[in-house]
């Protein structure tokens, strides 16, 4: 069956975890609630292969039974994402729920297009990574929680992509699974053993009681949802308990996609040049000048500027940005909850910017100002302060004023370049999703040396645009 002109369909298979025989469900927390109709987080790990493990018929008959028998072990540890998300007549919220012989869909595929063509950095057509994703499932009665796809590249290499449900895993969660079906694949190679164990630190916590909800925010966020969804997507409207996800339509006519590479020198000529602006523009006495900043302060800042630069010279009227992020509760709540908690554990944050900061002349310093000072004030006043106002409510207003919001995926504290199946690290581990918003995709290097990397879709031109002014702006001699 083919899929489109460069991809052929091999199997779709059901991968169910081995010997589960009880039915299992999670409650959801207001964590899970607040992401409940998002577009799912897309990525694909891309590895290459000698010649002589690129061959269909070692793909076939040794890799792919590999992978597939992992696979399975690691949904033992991870059983609820066999599961599907449903929302019982008689509950409140949605939950999660395994039953016996669930299991996760698996696309084995292959590709006639250049493996070289596909991992690399400079901008290509933004539709053709999507041919290597899997689609998420969603109908008003259920929603799957991951889909998998496997593709070969012949004499080349592989791809894994991985579509996730945001209102289960957060980017914590999702690489987590990933590096423990890496991890259990690595050990069935070395070893030969059938059920190795996992790493203590790769077993997932699904303990829901450990998040504690004294404001009622998962029923206020459950409640409000009607109303939400009826401002934002009035087609939703009297359809309450579906759990279709909305459509987010990835931008992809006349549209590309590429890589871009800030290394650990970049960043601190970046952070010198925002640093020595700080005492002339500094009004707000509640914060005094930072020691140093981070890596993620400094690549929004640089990253979003050159993205609203470039919009506003491509069409003028487009002037007013902002940007909101998410930021790990895990250590931030009181009390904190163990850092192998599985599901989300994210809260968004709006930066308190001027309309135009991220189109003036020292843009990078004014955002990046804003970042610091907005996750200083997280840090200080709690990271749910403003929980219900800086939500839906916010974005809603902003988008009605004309504003572009911008959005971060990703993290370069994930180690996403880490996970090893057994054939070597990826070459290129990419964000599909960041095509349906305004969002960069976020990673570290994978050369290991301190930097990151930012991935982003754009019309042509001003992806163009944005080559130059981030190009040119590296140029600090």
């Amino acid at each position: 069956m083919a899929l489109n002109n460069n991809i052929k369909i091999h199997e779709h298979l059901k991968v169910v975890p081995p010997s589960s025989t009880q039915t299992t469900t999670i409650p959801f927390t207001f964590f899970d609630i607040f992401w409940l109709k998002f577009h799912p987080i897309e990525r694909i790990f891309s590895y290459s292969l000698p010649n002589t493990q690129s061959h269909p018929s070692f793909f076939f008959q040794k890799l792919v039974p590999i992978l597939k028998s992992s696979l399975s072990l690691t949904l033992q540890h991870f059983l609820p994402l066999a599961g599907k998300i449903i929302w019982p007549s008689e509950s409140q919220q949605p939950i999660i729920q395994y039953t016996p012989n669930d299991g996760v869909s698996l696309l084995i595929a292959e590709s006639n297009v250049d493996f070289d063509h596909v991992i690399e950095n400079s901008p290509h057509e933004a539709s053709l990574s999507r041919s290597f994703i899997p689609h998420l499932e969603s109908t008003n009665s259920s929603a799957s929680i991951i889909s998998i796809q496997i593709t070969l590249f012949a004499k080349s290499g592989f791809s894994i992509g991985i579509s996730t449900h945001h209102a289960v895993l957060d980017g914590k969660s999702s690489t987590m699974f990933m590096k423990a079906w890496a991890y259990l694949c690595n050990k069935i190679i070395e070893t030969k053993e059938e059920s190795p164990t996992l790493l203590p630190e790769l077993e997932p916590l699904f303990d829901r009681d450990v998040i504690k909800d004294p404001n009622e925010l998962g029923v206020t966020f459950t409640n409000s949802w009607t109303e939400i969804i009826s401002k934002m997507f009035p087609n939703e409207k009297g359809n309450e308990r579906s759990l279709n996800i909305l459509h987010f339509e990835p931008k992809l006519e006349d549209s590309v996609r590429a890589t871009f590479n800030l290394t650990r020198e970049d960043l601190n000529e970046i952070k010198q040049m925002v640093l020595s602006k700080w005492e002339f523009y500094d009004t707000n006495e509640s914060y005094s000048k930072p020691q140093t900043l981070s890596s993620f302060v400094l690549t929004c800042a640089y990253s979003l500027v050159c993205y609203a630069k470039a919009i506003h010279r491509a069409d003028m009227e487009k002037e007013k940005f902002s940007f909101a992020f998410t930021i790990d509760c895990r250590a931030r709540l009181e009390p904190p909850i163990p850092s192998n908690f599985f599901g989300n554990c994210v809260w968004g944050h709006f930066i308190d910017s001027q309309p135009l900061d991220f189109i003036k002349e020292d843009g990078v310093f004014l955002v990046a100002k804003c970042i610091y000072e907005k996750i200083k004030m997280i840090n200080e006043n709690g990271v749910l302060e403003g929980a219900i106002s800086d939500g839906f409510d916010k974005y809603n207003s902003l988008i009605n004023e004309g504003f572009g919001v911008f959005g971060v995926s990703g993290s370069n504290r994930f180690g996403v370049y880490e996970t090893d199946f057994g054939w070597g690290r990826p070459k290129k581990v990419e964000i599909v999703s960041v095509d349906r918003g305004l969002t960069i995709g976020f990673a570290e290097s994978k050369d290991g040396n301190g930097g990151v990397e930012v991935g982003l879709v754009l019309n042509k031109h001003v992806m163009d645009l944005f080559s130059k002014l981030f190009l040119e702006g590296l140029c600090f001699n």
